[in-house]
């Protein structure tokens, strides 16, 4: 398995499909996830003749199980110093939730002229929190329950989230066991520490001024049942930050990436990509 060993000796893993010499893509998974969430578009976007790549951030998935740097600037640095050990130019990078402010943050201070396009899928931007200057946030207690229930029972507090990340506690949900059972399984890779800091990092990151300071075209995808992270506090304000922004949305999809929803989007994302 591809290893980088990161500056403070962080090991980060790091998976590959598709041709090398295809025009790269850069996949950022969700908390308290791993690259498996994108294992599906690896293989869309490799068989299309892309180069598509998707890490595990640091205390995720495969990677070191980490004490320190479980915030936003160190992910995106984290996938800064990926992104130069393999040479990436004409790069798209593509995130969901967290992982859609790590693209985000990445491309706007660390993207050196390596990024092309960017494109953020149900992702946290601008600010999830509410305070004085966002009051329409979510309000800082519901961020301390996921506090409380990752640190008393983190196993069953995954299982119990798959039914707002899926939506699946709608009625019409088509999820499967096997994806909610998926969705614990990779959890259950996040050490606590990261999964309890990370919280902080999705729910309290301002990124107004990332937006603001992105250079390339951002494809913003958002679903409008999404219970994680509702759109009116995201995606519908980060495209009247951003200077060259589309926004696509989603009637009635989950905060999770799955089924009908994951074929429209991935579609989506390769027309954005081509255009």
């Amino acid at each position: 398995m591809p290893y980088l060993t990161l500056r403070d000796g962080t090991e980060m893993y790091y998976t590959e499909y598709g041709p090398s010499d295809g025009q790269p893509i850069i996949f950022a998974h969700g908390w308290p996830l791993s690259s498996d969430a994108w294992q599906v578009a690896l293989k869309y976007f490799a068989d299309r003749g892309y180069r598509a790549i998707a890490h595990d951030r640091r205390g995720h998935g495969r990677s070191s199980k980490t004490w320190t740097g479980n915030d936003l600037t160190t992910y995106a640095s984290d996938l800064s110093e990926l992104v130069e050990y393999l040479d990436l130019k004409d790069l798209v990078v593509v995130g969901h939730s967290t992982g859609g402010g790590e693209a985000v943050r990445f491309a706007s201070r660390f993207g050196n002229g390596r990024v092309a396009k960017v494109v953020t899928a149900g992702a946290i931007p601008p600010i999830m929190v509410k305070s004085d200057s966002n009051p329409e946030g979510t309000p800082i207690e519901v961020f301390d329950g996921i506090r409380d229930g990752v640190l008393s029972d983190a196993s069953q507090f995954w299982i119990d989230l798959t039914e707002s990340f899926f939506s699946a506690n709608r009625e019409g949900s088509k999820v499967s066991e096997g994806a909610k059972r998926d969705f614990w399984r990779q959890a259950m890779l996040c050490n606590l520490a990261a999964a309890y800091d990370c919280i902080k990092a999705f729910s309290e990151t301002d990124q107004n001024e990332d937006l603001r300071n992105l250079q390339v075209p951002i494809l913003i995808a958002h679903a409008t049942g999404d219970q994680i992270v509702p759109i009116a506090d995201a995606a519908e304000k980060s495209i009247k930050i951003v200077p060259n922004g589309t926004l696509k949305i989603y009637e009635g999809y989950s905060h999770g990436i799955f089924g009908e929803y994951q074929d429209v989007l991935l579609a989506d994302i390769l027309d954005f990509i081509r255009s």
